[in-house]
């Protein structure tokens, strides 16, 4: 179990330096179209498989969350398109810490002030990494995957608090908010950038496959392995495992993308993920927002870029 869950980490972290080969300025949208759409169909198929029935409160939710969602999916892979894989990797992981800060706002959940150091220090290494590296600045690509980090949050929250109420099938809110994701796109990409028919015609077999790598290993391979996981074991465990996403997005990225990191570079790399792991650690302690704790068994993670 330990190894699929590690395996599923794993493809997360590659995620971002598959998406940034995948993707360009131009293209971002249509990338976006094209697995969200893939995605969609894949789900849709097995939800066919399995014969399960979508219900009208699903349908609603799972319509808001996936509006939210294409927030999270456009801030990011437009920043990965400007930035590197590995501070994309790295920034992103700062929902870890930024979401228990927003359940705090809304759902009046309180956390230990060793917390809030963990995310200081979390912070302290993106400063760090994003000045450290071989552009020695902050750019415009880091700024939107923070910006990604922060809607990624908002996205988690509400998933967790809209869904609190009835019973709530994982898949069938997850098919929605793809469906809404490459709904949402597919109209985008017709306003700008490269049309989705255009893109997709133009996909060489090179682009075929890393965009099959995203839908299957990225996306639908992980959803079923959590919803399996996390029947069988902790969900401090599931989460723990999972957490260690950042670890191999900063691998990746240096040994597989070429990322070049400074000094200072390496520095942030390791306060970010001491202060992200730290965090994780310390907000899983911490007793969950009274709605969150009716889904706790049923709690599954965003899919990545």
């Amino acid at each position: 179990m330990d190894v699929l869950l590690l395996a599923v980490a794993v493809a997360w972290g590659s995620t971002y330096w598959v998406a940034k080969e995948l993707v360009s300025p131009d293209t971002v949208l249509a990338v976006l179209a094209v697995r969200m759409l893939l995605t969609a169909v894949a789900l849709g198929l097995i939800l066919v498989a399995l014969r399960k029935r979508l219900k009208r409160t699903e349908a609603v939710i799972g319509g808001i969350l996936g509006l939210l969602l294409s927030t999270v999916f456009t801030f990011e892979t437009f920043g990965l398109a400007a930035t590197s894989a590995t501070n994309a990797g790295l920034i992103i992981s700062l929902t870890i810490v930024m979401t228990p800060v927003l359940e705090t706002v809304v759902g009046k959940r309180r956390l230990s002030g060793l917390f809030y150091l963990a995310a200081v220090i979390a912070v302290a290494g993106v400063y760090f990494l994003a000045t450290g590296g071989a552009s020695a600045s902050f750019g415009f690509g880091d700024l939107l995957i923070l910006l990604a980090a922060v809607a990624r949050a908002v996205h988690v929250t509400g998933m967790h608090r809209l869904s609190a109420g009835p019973r709530i099938d994982s898949l069938n809110l997850t098919f929605v908010q793809m469906a809404t994701c490459g709904l949402v796109f597919l109209i985008m990409s017709g306003l700008w950038g490269a049309p989705v028919v255009a893109y997709a015609t133009s996909m060489d077999g090179s682009a075929l496959l890393q965009m099959a790598y995203l839908v299957i290993v990225c996306t639908v391979f992980p959803f079923f392995i959590q919803m399996w996981a996390v029947r069988r074991t902790s969900p401090t465990r599931v989460s723990l495992l999972l957490g260690t996403e950042p670890v191999w997005a900063a691998v990746i990225g240096v040994t597989l993308a070429g990322d070049v990191l400074g000094p200072l570079g390496i520095l942030g790399v390791v306060l970010v993920l001491a202060g992200t792991m730290w965090g994780q650690r310390l907000e899983l302690k911490t007793p969950p927002v009274p709605p969150a704790a009716t889904r706790q068994r049923d709690k599954v993670r965003d899919p990545a870029v």
